[in-house]
């Protein structure tokens, strides 16, 4: 039931065609602006456990301030964000910036049954691992039929 959220610019192998390499310009120089997709910067691993889903994100670099995790209306988002902390030095210019600063955020579909106290997150060595409980929604029973007085 894990799902991740549908992005209108993927194709059938989740890969963001307007950034894919061969759109870019050698030395790191992109088309659009240098940023990633998300899906490019939060690799992710998802296992399905007997009582729940394991998620393992990849966050290198970012600290555990910078991430956060919320659950609404049954989709769980992780977003992280990091600022550009400019080096105090005036010595010298860069020649290349690779090291990523801004923010990148991604969604998967848990179902409306699951509470937030009930998903664990650990954060550690640049990933970020969540345990999510497998929870079907409750099905209510409705009798289709109404009662007849008299």
């Amino acid at each position: 039931m894990l799902l991740p959220s549908v992005n209108a610019f993927n194709d059938f192998f989740g890969e963001n065609l307007l950034e894919d390499d061969w759109m870019r310009f050698p030395f790191g120089n992109d088309w659009f602006g240098g940023n990633k997709s998300a899906a490019q910067m939060m690799k992710t691993d998802v296992r399905e456990l007997d009582g729940g889903y394991e998620v393992m994100i990849d966050l290198p670099g970012f600290s555990k301030d910078e991430i956060n995790v919320k659950l609404e209306n049954g989709y769980l988002t992780i977003s992280a964000a990091r600022g550009n902390k400019q080096e105090e030095k005036s010595e010298g210019k860069f020649i290349r910036r690779e090291r990523y600063f801004g923010s990148v955020s991604r969604s998967f579909y848990v179902g409306d049954a699951v509470t937030q106290e009930e998903i664990k997150a650990k954060y550690e060595n640049g990933i970020l691992r969540l345990a999510v409980p497998k929870k079907e929604a409750a099905v209510e029973e409705k009798n289709p039929y109404i009662a007849i007085e008299g």
